[in-house]
Protein backbone atom coordinates (compact mmCIF):
# COMPACT_ATOMS: atom_id res chain seq x y z
CA UNK A 1 0.00 0.00 0.00
CA UNK A 2 0.93 3.50 -0.72
CA UNK A 3 2.23 5.84 1.67
CA UNK A 4 -0.64 8.14 0.91
CA UNK A 5 -3.39 5.38 1.28
CA UNK A 6 -1.57 4.55 4.68
CA UNK A 7 -1.62 7.55 5.84
CA UNK A 8 -5.18 8.59 4.81
CA UNK A 9 -6.90 5.45 6.60
CA UNK A 10 -5.17 6.42 9.75
CA UNK A 11 -5.76 10.54 9.31
CA UNK A 12 -9.45 10.54 7.91
CA UNK A 13 -11.10 9.96 11.24
CA UNK A 14 -8.58 12.21 13.43
CA UNK A 15 -9.63 14.98 10.37
CA UNK A 16 -12.88 14.36 10.87
CA UNK A 17 -12.62 14.41 14.83
CA UNK A 18 -11.45 17.92 14.16
CA UNK A 19 -14.90 19.08 12.48
CA UNK A 20 -13.01 18.71 9.19
CA UNK A 21 -13.00 16.48 6.20
CA UNK A 22 -9.62 15.34 4.74
CA UNK A 23 -9.54 16.48 0.78
CA UNK A 24 -5.82 14.89 -0.03
CA UNK A 25 -2.82 13.58 0.93
CA UNK A 26 0.55 14.30 -0.44
CA UNK A 27 4.03 12.95 -0.30
CA UNK A 28 6.26 14.71 -2.36
CA UNK A 29 9.90 16.00 -2.53
CA UNK A 30 10.51 19.40 -3.23
CA UNK A 31 13.93 21.09 -3.17
CA UNK A 32 15.52 18.23 -1.97
CA UNK A 33 13.23 17.61 0.92
CA UNK A 34 10.25 15.67 1.19
CA UNK A 35 6.89 16.77 2.17
CA UNK A 36 3.92 15.15 3.43
CA UNK A 37 1.16 17.34 3.40
CA UNK A 38 -2.62 16.73 4.65
CA UNK A 39 -5.33 18.87 2.95
CA UNK A 40 -8.50 19.75 4.55
CA UNK A 41 -11.67 21.19 3.89
CA UNK A 42 -14.77 22.19 5.90
CA UNK A 43 -18.26 23.87 4.85
CA UNK A 44 -17.56 27.48 6.43
CA UNK A 45 -13.97 27.11 4.91
CA UNK A 46 -10.88 26.16 7.00
CA UNK A 47 -8.68 28.50 9.17
CA UNK A 48 -5.14 28.15 10.87
CA UNK A 49 -6.78 26.94 13.95
CA UNK A 50 -7.91 23.65 12.01
CA UNK A 51 -4.86 23.12 10.36
CA UNK A 52 -3.59 22.99 14.05
CA UNK A 53 -5.57 21.10 15.68
CA UNK A 54 -5.44 18.92 12.57
CA UNK A 55 -1.94 18.32 12.78
CA UNK A 56 -1.99 17.90 16.53
CA UNK A 57 -4.47 15.03 16.43
CA UNK A 58 -2.17 12.85 13.42
CA UNK A 59 1.02 13.87 14.34
CA UNK A 60 1.21 11.40 17.38
CA UNK A 61 -0.07 8.92 15.20
CA UNK A 62 2.18 9.55 12.49
CA UNK A 63 5.17 8.97 15.09
CA UNK A 64 3.34 5.74 16.17
CA UNK A 65 2.66 4.35 12.54
CA UNK A 66 5.63 5.73 11.17
CA UNK A 67 4.35 4.91 7.51
CA UNK A 68 7.55 6.58 5.87
CA UNK A 69 11.25 5.57 6.80
CA UNK A 70 13.29 8.76 5.43
CA UNK A 71 12.92 12.45 7.55
CA UNK A 72 9.82 14.41 6.22
CA UNK A 73 7.98 17.47 7.10
CA UNK A 74 4.09 17.14 8.03
CA UNK A 75 1.77 19.96 7.22
CA UNK A 76 -1.74 20.58 7.02
CA UNK A 77 -3.03 22.82 4.77
CA UNK A 78 -6.47 24.30 3.66
CA UNK A 79 -7.55 22.06 0.14
CA UNK A 80 -7.64 26.11 -1.35
CA UNK A 81 -10.80 27.74 -3.52
CA UNK A 82 -8.63 26.08 -6.66
CA UNK A 83 -8.03 23.04 -5.23
CA UNK A 84 -7.52 19.78 -7.33
CA UNK A 85 -10.55 17.73 -8.52
CA UNK A 86 -9.27 13.87 -8.39
CA UNK A 87 -11.56 11.52 -7.20
CA UNK A 88 -15.48 10.74 -8.92
CA UNK A 89 -16.94 12.28 -5.63
CA UNK A 90 -14.99 15.85 -6.32
CA UNK A 91 -16.09 15.74 -9.63
CA UNK A 92 -19.73 15.27 -8.48
CA UNK A 93 -19.52 17.75 -6.08
CA UNK A 94 -18.09 20.53 -8.06
CA UNK A 95 -20.53 20.54 -11.30
CA UNK A 96 -21.63 23.33 -12.88
CA UNK A 97 -18.76 24.27 -10.91
CA UNK A 98 -15.80 26.83 -13.17
CA UNK A 99 -12.89 24.68 -13.86
CA UNK A 100 -9.17 24.84 -15.38
CA UNK A 101 -8.43 21.56 -17.36
CA UNK A 102 -4.43 21.46 -17.96
CA UNK A 103 -3.84 18.62 -20.64
CA UNK A 104 -0.62 16.74 -21.27
CA UNK A 105 -0.30 17.61 -24.99
CA UNK A 106 -1.89 20.75 -26.71
CA UNK A 107 -5.95 20.07 -28.12
CA UNK A 108 -7.01 22.68 -30.53
CA UNK A 109 -3.45 24.82 -30.51
CA UNK A 110 -4.12 24.45 -26.44
CA UNK A 111 -3.07 23.25 -23.24
CA UNK A 112 -5.31 25.17 -20.61
CA UNK A 113 -8.80 24.95 -21.52
CA UNK A 114 -11.33 27.21 -18.81
CA UNK A 115 -14.81 26.17 -18.35
CA UNK A 116 -17.70 24.90 -16.68
CA UNK A 117 -18.06 20.81 -15.21
CA UNK A 118 -20.57 19.47 -17.37
CA UNK A 119 -19.90 15.36 -17.37
CA UNK A 120 -17.22 13.43 -15.20
CA UNK A 121 -17.66 9.52 -16.62
CA UNK A 122 -14.67 7.04 -15.87
CA UNK A 123 -11.87 9.85 -16.19
CA UNK A 124 -13.38 11.42 -18.91
CA UNK A 125 -14.34 15.20 -18.05
CA UNK A 126 -16.98 17.02 -20.26
CA UNK A 127 -17.00 20.98 -19.98
CA UNK A 128 -18.62 24.06 -21.80
CA UNK A 129 -15.72 25.86 -23.05
CA UNK A 130 -17.05 29.32 -24.00
CA UNK A 131 -20.43 28.36 -26.25
CA UNK A 132 -18.60 25.08 -27.17
CA UNK A 133 -18.85 21.58 -25.17
CA UNK A 134 -15.80 19.77 -25.52
CA UNK A 135 -14.84 16.32 -23.73
CA UNK A 136 -11.10 15.43 -22.20
CA UNK A 137 -9.95 11.75 -22.33
CA UNK A 138 -8.42 10.49 -19.23
CA UNK A 139 -5.27 10.02 -21.09
CA UNK A 140 -4.92 13.33 -22.29
CA UNK A 141 -5.63 15.36 -18.70
CA UNK A 142 -2.56 16.47 -16.49
CA UNK A 143 -4.69 18.36 -14.17
CA UNK A 144 -8.63 19.52 -13.45
CA UNK A 145 -9.36 22.09 -10.84
CA UNK A 146 -11.43 24.45 -9.59
CA UNK A 147 -11.34 27.90 -11.32
CA UNK A 148 -12.26 30.96 -8.71
CA UNK A 149 -13.87 33.67 -10.87
CA UNK A 150 -14.12 37.30 -10.29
Amino acid sequence: MKITEQVWQFSEPLVEQCGCKLWDVEYVREGGEWFLRLYIDKEEGVNIDDCEAVSRAVDPVLDEKDPIPESYRFEVCSAGLERALKRPSDFERFMDHAILIKLYRPKAGCKEFAGILKDYDDGNVTALVGNTTMTFEKSEIALVRLRVEF
